[in-house]
């Protein structure tokens, strides 16, 4: 059955799919499950273009970055493979367009880990008057954070907003007045958020380059 779906997709398209491969394991620390969808004829390849690409990975750690799913799809992207190493280069920095899943033990996990609890203090301090960010809950479409400081702790937790604008990310309590955006690179747009089922989903599109 595999030889079969091989043969139908043609060497050049199996080949662009391992590429690919390469290169997300390469950045990841760990990808659970890992599907790549190439559609494109033989023709496309052969001039370097591909018509889409459709990724889905599942469980993935992205430099103290966790994700539970992670959804990708690309349109007419402009490539070079080495046939010789099996290296994948785009050559136009395409726009991708990706959805993100996150539950509350990733977003936990990356906000009080060594490598971005800076993010989770800087919003423990402007938006909870708090030196250092302690926990973090989703509840129902809020987040509830728990943090503490010299002067006293917030043990119970305070209902924090999630909203976005103009492709940022804010996050809003409401109780004092207090709003702080959350840094990302300004090459990615984030269309929407949304909180449900006690997961963050996360819709954006950015440029990508290798």
């Amino acid at each position: 059955m595999i030889a079969k779906r091989m043969q139908e997709k043609g060497i050049l398209v199996n080949l662009l799919e391992k590429g690919i491969r390469i290169l997300l394991i390469k950045s990841c620390k760990k990808i659970r499950i890992l599907k790549i969808d190439i559609v494109s004829s033989t023709t496309q390849i052969i001039k370097g273009e591909i018509q889409k690409i459709n990724i889905i990975a599942e469980d993935i750690n992205y430099k103290d970055l966790f994700f539970d799913k992670f959804q990708l799809e690309a349109n007419q992207l402009k490539i070079n493979l080495s046939l010789t190493n099996k290296e994948l280069y785009f050559q136009n920095s395409p726009i991708i367009n990706f959805k993100i899943s996150l539950s509350e033990n990733s977003l936990r996990k990356v906000l009080l880990s060594n490598s971005w609890n800076w993010i989770g203090n800087m919003i423990s301090k402007e938006i909870l008057n708090q030196e250092k960010l302690d926990d973090i809950k989703i509840k129902s479409s809020q987040l509830l954070m728990r943090a503490s400081g010299k002067s006293r702790n917030i043990n119970q937790g305070e209902e924090i907003n999630i909203k976005t604008e103009k492709g940022r990310v804010f996050f809003e309590n409401k109780s004092c007045n207090k709003i702080v955006q959350i840094p990302i690179e300004d090459k990615i747009y984030i269309e929407n958020i949304n909180i449900e089922n006690n997961l963050i989903t996360i819709s954006a599109n950015s440029s990508i380059s290798f």
